[in-house]
């Protein structure tokens, strides 16, 4: 597959550019600040561009069989998220290419069946209000856009550099947690799953998640 990735150079987009070239696919790796081109991997084609601009976001995934949205935005900047994914969401539709969204996980609800989400817990720490907040929002804009052909990928409480074991479950609007009430996935299989719904497609203009 021709596969654009935006956020290239972060923790999930670089696991998601590697996992990409070791299925053989032909990867565009799409970075904003020129200075972090160079820790691209060489076997895939970097370009520099903005993932906030739709014209930018189009040109650069003419052509392409799925984008990849894996951006994220500094502390203090949290809202650039929503403005980012408005562009994404402008930008391929245009283009008419499939994205897929990295997502995040304060709007899953919470086992059990109270109604409750992630972020409503009590013990959901202050400082990742901001970017939960965000990504909230992030979520809307996917939601009430009706030109695009999106799908948006909500991690587990707790996405972490690990090990690829290239397992996971699947669920959709509700925190995933194993027998011991953990909600986890490591970065490695948070990209296999990426290019696993990349690959077969199972979802479309709707949310899911997964976690181990």
């Amino acid at each position: 597959m021709r596969i654009t990735v935006f956020g290239a150079a972060g923790n999930v987009g670089r696991r998601t550019v590697a996992e990409a070239l070791s299925r053989g696919h032909d990867i565009t790796a799409v970075v904003r600040d020129p200075a972090r081109a160079a820790g691209l991997p060489a076997a895939a084609r970097r370009r520099i561009g903005d993932a906030a601009d739709a014209e930018s976001v189009a040109v650069l995934s003419a052509g392409q069989e799925l984008v990849i949205g894996a951006t994220r935005p500094a502390p203090g900047r949290e809202q650039e998220l929503v403005t980012t994914t408005a562009a994404l969401l402008a930008g391929t539709a245009r283009a008419g290419v499939r994205l897929l969204v990295v997502g995040g996980a304060a709007t899953l609800t919470l086992p059990g069946g109270s109604g409750s989400t992630v972020v409503d817990d009590p013990g959901f720490p202050a400082d990742l209000r901001p970017i939960a907040a965000a990504c909230a929002a992030q979520l809307d804009v996917c939601r009430a856009d009706t030109s695009a052909d999106w799908v948006y990928l909500s991690p587990p409480a707790l996405l972490e550099p690990g090990e690829r074991t290239g397992t996971y479950r699947l669920g959709t609007d509700e925190l995933l947690v194993d027998a011991l009430g953990t909600s986890a996935i490591s970065m490695e299989d948070f990209a296999v799953a990426l290019l696993d719904e990349a690959e077969l497609p199972r979802h479309r203009r709707t949310r899911f998640t997964v976690a181990h």
